[in-house]
């Protein structure tokens, strides 16, 4: 009997403990409960919007038209380095937010070079560059989903970054068109993609390359 009450007593003590508890925080033992609406999700799911208007760029080619698209798409671009930095600075990082912040990217990116291929801005001989691009892209998901699943953490490295900047600049350029700021945007966004290719095929090569020598060495 003087058991039971001792664990009624040790029950009501925990119970107004966790009521003192600072919000936010998770009791020993508990998984953290994630904010969805925080800051950098926040501007993730915004920068999400430029994805349809993309869709718009057949049916408005002007030279205005272009410009402002263009400009939506520099500033999403610019938007995913804030929201990386700030989710970062703010201690912020979430699960969901390390599954949309990629998912993002890369549907944006996708949608810009199909869209740009259909319209012939990319011409078909360059289709080649697309395919390697988008490819890329889906085989690198696939590999981290496969690392995660076996523990391991396939990371990002700096040829991915090189890629994702000459990869922006080349689809900015493209969505521009016509001459801009005294510079010919159409010349500048081919030369770009094709740099951004090699990144592309570079890039790959070292995440698969580093998955299967950690996997290796761990054998």
């Amino acid at each position: 009997m003087a058991t039971s009450v001792d664990e009624q007593a040790q029950a009501r003590a925990q119970v107004s403990a966790s009521s003192d508890a600072v919000p936010g925080s998770a009791a020993p033992g508990r998984p953290v409960v994630e904010r969805f609406w925080n800051l950098p999700n926040t501007i993730t799911m915004m920068r999400m919007l430029v994805v349809p208007v993309l869709l718009f760029l057949p049916m408005a080619e002007s030279q205005s038209a272009s410009r402002v698209i263009a400009w939506l798409f520099i500033v999403a671009a610019l938007t995913d380095i804030l929201d990386g930095w700030l989710a970062r600075r703010g201690q912020m990082v979430t699960s969901i937010g390390k599954l949309l912040d990629p998912l993002v990217d890369k549907l944006t990116v996708s949608t810009a070079l199909v869209v740009l291929l259909a319209m012939g801005r990319i011409p078909i001989w360059a289709s080649v560059m697309v395919v390697v691009i988008i490819g890329r892209e889906l085989a690198v998901t696939g590999l981290r989903g496969v690392a995660a699943a076996g523990g391991l953490v396939v990371a990002a490295g700096s040829l991915g970054k090189w890629k994702t900047t000459c990869q922006n600049i080349a689809i900015g350029a493209l969505i521009f068109h016509y001459p801009t700021f005294g510079l010919p945007a159409h010349e500048i966004g081919m030369i770009f993609l094709t740099i951004a290719t090699a990144f592309t095929l570079w890039s790959g090569y070292q995440y698969f390359a580093d998955y299967f020598g950690s996997r290796t060495a761990a054998g």
